[in-house]
């Protein structure tokens, strides 16, 4: 079946093109009774705005925007789509939504297809390196927000967790319930889990005068299965360490495996996770706020697309912890 165009609509309302144009598009003065007529054949024939060739005149852009993902599967980044959505909707824009899992092919041609869309902006988590191919659009009016991660060969505006602080959060925390041997298990990326390790050395160095690189394990995969294979490695030390911090949630999922239903060796996790609160020894973790997160890149981006001029920045979502149990474990040995 063809999709039903204006022509159809014009036949069965007895009117000219011109006329369902200038009701489609709310332009021009029409009778009350022509208008109804209009819309009585649109409903009919279940005509519907292309949008997209609409977008087409004169420069003038869709309403909508692009949101590029990571994994789509993850919840962190469903929050974010979520509370990006909700804001556009506010502005009266739709959210075309697009992921290339972390692939930066399938990643370039997503873009291109959203731009291709003629979005009124764009907003990216980021999965490559260099972003310069779209100084081009971003000069001829298309914003661009990074979430999450900042964008490598463009400047626009970032939205970012402090991941670094986040690290320091909780290996102060663990420091605070008597924990000296702290390990930690680093999901591979090219950005976020290396500030969390980042922060991670600087609470070690600041709160116990150093680090033992022993206790450091950088994961080659970032798979549950990985990180439970590198958190038994660390058990298996000579001198184990009391508590470990993870630096993703599918790594504290891994150690959560590797520790056991009622573990006795302390556990923080960067990012929450669906049911950590409801586990034998339910999880404390450091996170930020997806929605937060989504929320304010989308009121960055719509203030761009509404002309603001100000120079690109990066605002910073600050994390917190939320104390459940596992990062209140006193160390072995210590147990009353």
């Amino acid at each position: 079946m063809t999709r039903p165009t204006m022509a159809d609509v014009a036949e069965v309302a007895g009117v000219g093109m011109k006329t369902v144009s200038r009701v489609v598009n709310g332009e021009g003065k029409v009778s009350a009774a022509t208008r109804q007529r209009v819309e009585a054949a649109i409903a009919e024939t279940g005509y519907r705005r292309n949008e997209i060739a609409r977008s087409m005149r004169a420069g003038q852009r869709s309403m909508d925007i692009g949101l590029l993902l990571g994994d789509l599967t993850n919840p962190f980044f469903a929050s974010v789509a979520s509370a990006v959505i909700a804001v556009s909707r506010s502005w009266g824009y739709r959210v075309v939504l697009s992921s290339a899992d972390e692939d930066p092919e399938a990643e370039l041609a997503a873009i291109e297809a959203l731009l291709g869309r003629q979005v009124a902006g764009l907003m990216v988590v980021p999965g490559a390196e260099d972003y310069s191919r779209l100084q081009t659009d971003v000069d001829r009016g298309t914003p661009v927000v990074f979430i999450d991660r900042p964008g490598g060969g463009l400047v626009a505006d970032e939205v970012v967790i402090d991941n670094a602080a986040g690290a320091r959060m909780a290996v102060r925390h663990l420091v605070s319930h008597g924990h000296e041997r702290i390990g930690i298990v680093v999901a591979p990326s090219r950005w976020a889990t290396a500030e969390r390790l980042r922060g991670y050395r600087e609470a070690m160095e600041n709160e116990l005068g150093g680090v033992d690189e022993s206790l450091i394990s950088i994961l080659g995969h970032g798979s549950v299965v990985d990180a439970e294979d590198a958190a038994r490695t660390l058990l298996a030390l000579p001198d184990p360490p009391t508590a470990i911090f993870a630096t993703t949630g599918f790594v504290t999922q891994g150690l959560v495996r590797a520790l056991g239903s009622s573990h006795d060796t302390a556990l923080v996790g960067f990012d929450d996770f669906p049911m950590a609160d409801l586990l034998a020894v339910p999880i404390t973790v450091v996170a930020g706020d997806p929605r937060e997160l989504g929320t304010v890149a989308a009121q960055v981006l719509f203030d761009r697309i509404a002309g603001s001029r100000d120079e690109p920045s990066r605002r910073i979502v600050q994390p917190r912890l939320i104390i459940r149990g596992s990062g209140e474990l006193p160390p072995r040995g210590r147990r009353r």
